[in-house]
């Protein structure tokens, strides 16, 4: 790994690098890759805060949040109710913190529909959070979205830099690729002209399998580079870590799931510093 020491200023972005996991289709391991990628990034140095836009609060049950101590969350700063800053909650994994969700948010569409900047709450509310991170800034904030193309998941699109879609290594994942490029496509062209595709990560790989095999060619074969050149295996301890509160790094970080998540994130922090270069 890298030294990221306090040395190297400029290997820092000058604000957080905001990235949305997006997939309309439920099970692909997005909230898992949310969870995990951000415990490998704070790992590796960097201070992550996890944004649970997912009414079912999966991302936040799964740091270990439980939801009585959930009395500001997402609902709260999408409403106008409270800051970011007041929504977020330290894990037990040092320089990872999470803004967390309840089932309120599956409210929030009605609630601000009528209003005129609907789609932009989000963004706004990171906005005001990076007035109050001024000594120890966050680096990366990790956007986790519900498996659906609706206003929680618009508000993440025009809040986010990229987009990062984890994507199951079965036989419709090509299908839900091409319907999540298109809303990108709208929202790019008509909410957030920056936002682009960071990358596509295969999840729940099985080497045995051989459809397993044949989804990773036809991915690599359409999005090209986009692809990260790691995947994530089907893993049993990935799947336990859940239940006990905790990221798969914290649970069992010889296994071969949280081996993939450290080198996952090494490879984000890769392409991170050529698009900075660039």
């Amino acid at each position: 790994m890298t030294d990221r020491s306090v040395s190297e200023p400029e290997a820092r972005p000058a604000k957080p690098r905001t990235l949305v996991l997006a997939n309309q289709k439920g099970g692909v391991g997005k909230t898992t890759t949310a969870i995990n990628l951000g415990t490998a990034l704070a790992a590796i140095g960097e201070k992550v805060l996890i944004v649970d836009l997912d009414p079912q609060g999966n991302a936040s049950t799964g740091l270990g949040i439980d939801r009585k101590n959930r009395s500001v969350s997402t609902y709260h700063v999408l409403a106008g109710e409270a800051s970011l800053e007041g929504a977020i909650t330290e894990t037990v994994v040092p320089r990872l913190f999470v803004a967390p969700s309840t089932l309120d948010l599956l409210g929030i569409e009605l609630e601000i529909a009528s209003e005129r900047n609907r789609a932009h709450r989000l963004r706004s509310a990171i906005q005001g959070l990076m007035t109050y991170e001024v000594t120890d800034p966050f680096t990366y904030i990790l956007i986790d979205c519900p498996p659906s193309l609706n206003l929680l998941t618009i508000n993440a699109l025009t809040a986010a830099d990229a987009v990062l879609v984890p994507l199951q290594c079965e036989f419709f994942a090509l299908e839900g690729l091409s319907q999540l490029l298109k809303t990108v496509e709208q929202v790019r062209s008509a909410l957030n002209p920056q936002l682009s595709i960071h990358g596509v990560v295969l999840t729940m790989f099985d080497p045995r399998n051989n459809l397993s095999g044949q989804v990773v060619a036809d991915v690599r074969q359409f999005m090209g580079s986009k692809v990260y050149e790691t995947m994530i295996p089907r893993n049993v301890r990935v799947s336990e870590a859940p239940s006990h509160g905790k990221p798969v790094l914290l649970y069992d970080l010889k296994c071969a799931g949280s081996q993939a998540y450290l080198r996952l994130a090494s490879e984000i922090i890769q392409r991170e510093r050529a698009l900075r270069a660039a």
